[in-house]
């Protein structure tokens, strides 16, 4: 009897040796890589035990305990690795800006210097192409936890607008139906404009190059909202919900979560509303069959635009510029004449010549931040 027995605890023992040489091996060979996947932001279900019955076992439990280590070491090292590359991103950005704007000024040098049409083309596409890179990297710093740049004057929503238009690729698509009198606050006019920049360049980049974006102004009691209507090809319910849940502000923006190439739109849409209290949607259809994003300007970040003095025209009499026999004296003619901004008001964003001097003025707005320092302290946001 004593051998019978020890022959069956051997064999039982044998038999759970087994079953932890099979979970250990489970553990090597699926959980802990299917633990790395989900780390890097993949949509995998980490597998449990391989065996149920264990699963309240000592051994089960020193697997869990082992499982979290992993995990909080993954996580560390994933942190660590995001600090550095962000850390070298905002040095690589903040080099590229640098020599971005010194192209500007060469730019702006040259614009000032030629009147020859051909030339001032040219320099227009060139001046275009830097824009657009400036955004980039811009963006890119943004999203690593740099500020977006020097604080500018308060503009008017329109100018806004059009600074935003100026600084993506198919601008001439851009149409703006309405106005507003309503201005920005200098502290919020580079932040709207870098996100509306982004909710620009999807619609434009989602829809066929046939047809338009439509921008207009909805005031409200509480503010005022900027309403983006493509005629693209819309979005899942999945991409809407990652997108919803970006616009928040409230998740922590992975930079090796984003894509390749990386889709940081949203991601920096986000990250601008919630520093600075504005709010970004993108939650309803267009009406066109495309998408429509809204970005919500809260009273506090609004002001009264400033309204320019009107200009004097050669025909308006002065009741004090007669001669002692009540003749009309002879008047200078005058210089001054209606500005090219009412000129062109009615013909912008229509694909015709009077966009250029628009896209110009949006894009001259834009770099009225290097006037004045920023009223954040630092150049990291916290």
């Amino acid at each position: 009897m004593i051998l019978l027995a020890f022959l069956v605890s051997l064999q039982r023992l044998k038999f759970q040796i087994r079953l932890r040489d099979e979970e250990a091996h489970h553990l090597v060979t699926r959980r802990l890589p299917a633990l790395m996947d989900a780390e890097r932001g993949l949509p995998i279900d980490v597998p449990g035990p391989l065996r149920p019955t264990i699963a309240d076992s000592a051994f089960q439990h020193e697997l869990q305990t082992a499982i979290g280590q992993f995990a909080g070491f993954a996580d560390e090292t994933r942190q660590r690795a995001d600090r550095a590359a962000k850390a070298t991103l905002i040095s690589t950005m903040r080099g590229v800006q640098s020599l971005a704007n010194e192209q500007q000024l060469a730019i702006t040098e040259m614009q000032h210097e030629h009147d020859d049409p051909a030339v001032l083309a040219g320099l227009m596409k060139i001046d275009h192409a830097n824009s657009q890179l400036v955004r980039r990297a811009q963006a890119t710093a943004v999203l690593c936890g740099t500020w977006p740049g020097q604080q500018r004057s308060a503009a008017p929503v329109l100018d806004v607008v059009r600074g935003a238009t100026s600084r993506i690729r198919d601008y001439l698509r851009v149409e703006a139906h309405s106005e507003s009198e309503l201005a920005v606050t200098s502290r919020a006019v580079e932040p709207v404009v870098l996100a509306l920049a982004e909710l620009l360049d999807n619609a434009a980049r989602y829809s066929q190059p046939a047809t338009q974006v439509q921008v207009h102004f909805q005031p409200a009691h509480n503010g005022l909202s900027i309403v983006v209507d493509d005629a693209g090809v819309g979005m899942s319910p999945e991409a809407r919900e990652r997108a919803k849940a970006l616009l928040t502000g409230r998740e922590v923006v992975d930079i090796n979560k984003l894509g390749d190439p990386p889709q940081i739109g949203f991601a920096l849409a986000g990250v601008l509303a919630a520093r600075y209290g504005f709010k970004v949607f993108v939650e309803a259809a267009s009406p066109y069959g495309g998408m429509r994003a809204v970005l919500f300007l809260p009273n506090e970040l609004l002001t009264k635009a400033e309204t320019p003095a009107p200009a004097t025209t050669m025909n308006e009499p002065a009741a004090d510029q007669q001669t002692s026999g009540g003749l009309p004296k002879r008047q200078r003619r005058s210089t001054t004449t209606v500005p090219v901004q009412a000129a062109e008001q009615g013909n912008w964003g229509r694909g015709k010549p009077s966009v250029m001097g628009a896209w110009q003025r949006g894009s001259l707005t834009g770099r009225g931040s290097e006037d004045k320092p920023d009223d954040e302290e630092g150049t990291t946001a916290p």
